[in-house]
């Protein structure tokens, strides 16, 4: 057992603050944390503990990235390590992040020793129907025991990327009309995949099981709000033809970047999407679809009330400067504990990971960084870090 001492624990959970107070680990959970004055050690021997003087640094659940690419594209390879966009169909949906996820890559370690102890990775956004996003862990050497949750989400893209992919191959989708249309055909396809499964299950006798499509049953857990759908928009447009597929197939989902949403905050605050993930912000406009790009689009976002996360879009910005990206945040408007929850609380909850990791509590993984300053000061590293109880970075 571990205990860290004579810290200023930052729960995000309720808002409860611990100014002087502790955590303790067993194992790869968190036992408890609370005030020093409720620390009592009379029950156990000093051989089953381990205390670890804080000297009062600061002390954050680990931070999580909601959107990446971490692992599918190999760090200083070109083809042999692109393993994130198969773009020889448009509709993919049985792809699965983790056959593609290379655990030996390096910006797992920096990702580590930044703080970042869980992403969501997955494949690019060349298709409508790009497959299946896996919730990781960034430490371990097999991505079966890195697993938080898989698969956490499908992924769907609108926009430019579809259209530009497949325009070289004069293939369909080449509009956005193509590209829509594709997406709700499969979805169509899947639910009445799915309520024949459903007729099966129910009567046995009076049905057939539906022969075994992998298409299909990879996004059978949209509709039974299993997982979310994640849609890569940047253009408004996007944005409400996303809102208008979901609304029509009844299935949860996010937004992913959304550049335009800060200009429509007044018609997207009454939508019922999980949240935003905003970003990458340190980028440029590389592409007309992001002609809206701004730095203060996170700000004006979270001051509306919406949901936000912030990520890093992994490799667009390498995911060791996830806390400069929410500085930049907070540097053009969004109020600094809330930039925090963004890359802790929040993406844990629109991800659906909040039972396990975005907060300090009782029972949630070990996951924990400190730091001797303010963790969104360009110059501040973390002090240490623990993965899953266990001390990986103590500089």
């Amino acid at each position: 057992m571990i205990i860290i001492t004579n810290a200023h624990i930052h729960t995000f959970e309720n808002d409860m603050e611990y100014p002087k107070g502790y955590v303790c680990i067993n194992g790869s959970r968190i036992h408890s944390c609370g005030a020093m004055k409720d620390l009592v050690l009379d029950t156990m021997t000093k051989d089953e503990y381990e205390i670890i003087d804080a000297e009062g640094a600061d002390v954050y659940p680990g931070f999580v990235d909601a959107h990446t690419h971490l692992g599918m594209f190999g760090d200083s390879l070109t083809f042999e390590g692109d393993d994130g966009n198969e773009d020889t169909d448009p509709v993919f949906p049985q792809l699965r992040a983790i056959d593609a996820i290379d655990p030996q890559d390096g910006y797992f370690r920096e990702a580590l020793s930044a703080g970042i102890t869980t992403v969501v990775t997955g494949p690019g956004s060349a298709n409508p129907v790009a497959g299946q996003l896996a919730a990781i862990k960034t430490y371990g050497r097999v991505v079966d025991r890195m697993i938080v949750k898989a698969p956490v989400g499908i992924k769907f893209s609108l926009g430019e990327n579809p259209k530009s992919t497949y325009n070289d191959k004069d293939q369909t989708p080449v509009t956005r009309m193509a590209t829509a249309a594709l997406i709700r055909e499969a979805l169509a396809k899947a639910k009445k995949y799915y309520c024949d499964k459903q007729r099966y299950e129910s009567d046995k006798e009076n049905y057939d099981d539906p022969e075994p499509d992998f298409k299909n049953e990879a996004l059978v857990p949209l509709f039974a709000k299993e997982i979310p759908a994640h849609f890569h928009v940047h253009r408004s447009d996007d944005i409400f033809t996303a809102i208008r597929i979901a609304r029509e197939f009844d299935i949860d989902y996010v937004l992913v970047h959304a550049t335009d949403a800060y200009l429509f905050c007044d018609e997207l605050k009454d939508e019922s999407f999980k949240g935003i993930l905003s970003g990458p912000v340190l980028t440029d406009r590389s592409k007309p679809e992001l002609r809206n790009h701004s730095p203060k689009a996170a700000g004006i976002i979270s001051n509306s009330g919406m949901p936000l996360a912030i990520i890093t879009d992994h490799p667009e910005t390498p995911i060791q400067y996830l806390t400069i990206c929410a500085a930049v945040a907070v540097r053009n408007g969004m109020d600094h504990d809330e930039a925090l929850k963004a890359i802790t609380i929040y993406p844990a909850a629109i991800c659906g990971l909040d039972d396990r990791i975005g907060s300090i509590r009782q029972g949630k993984d070990a996951d924990l960084v400190l730091f001797r300053g303010d963790p969104l000061d360009y110059m501040q590293t973390p002090w240490m870090v623990f993965a899953g109880g266990r001390l990986v970075r103590n500089d």
